[in-house]
């Protein structure tokens, strides 16, 4: 059964930057897209970004457009999240999980599975 761990989360000052791991085990993930989501206190789970099976399309919700880049190492099963111009908002736990397919479609956290534990991102001064 795919599994992830999700690593690389912390405290950051407003405008910094922090990269977050998610690596796979137990099934070979570069069958799947991989998505990461965010949820913060008393809000829903949202779609931060996905990446298709082959890296060829990647997806980002706007509010992070320009700041984050997601990239996969389909050889060491690992997805990364790099995470630049962090604002308080982007304080939120952090969770990886795979589509249901090769591709991202809508990027609905619905649509994901096999969903790690998350990385607990804190962006405060």
């Amino acid at each position: 059964q795919l599994q992830f761990v999700e690593s690389g989360g912390g405290l950051v000052q407003p405008g910094g930057s922090l990269r977050l791991t998610c690596l796979a085990s137990g099934f070979p993930a570069d069958y799947y897209a991989i998505g990461w989501f965010r949820q913060a206190p008393g809000k829903e789970r949202e779609g931060v970004s996905c990446i298709s099976s082959s890296g060829g399309s990647i997806k980002y919700t706007d509010s992070v457009k320009g700041r984050f880049t997601v990239s996969r190492d389909n050889v060491n099963y690992t997805i990364y999240l790099q995470m630049d111009s962090l604002k308080p908002e982007d304080t939120a736990v952090y969770y990886c999980a795979r589509g249901l397919r090769d591709d991202c479609g809508s990027m609905r956290w619905l649509d994901f599975r096999s969903w790690g534990r998350g990385t607990q991102v804190t962006v405060s001064s």
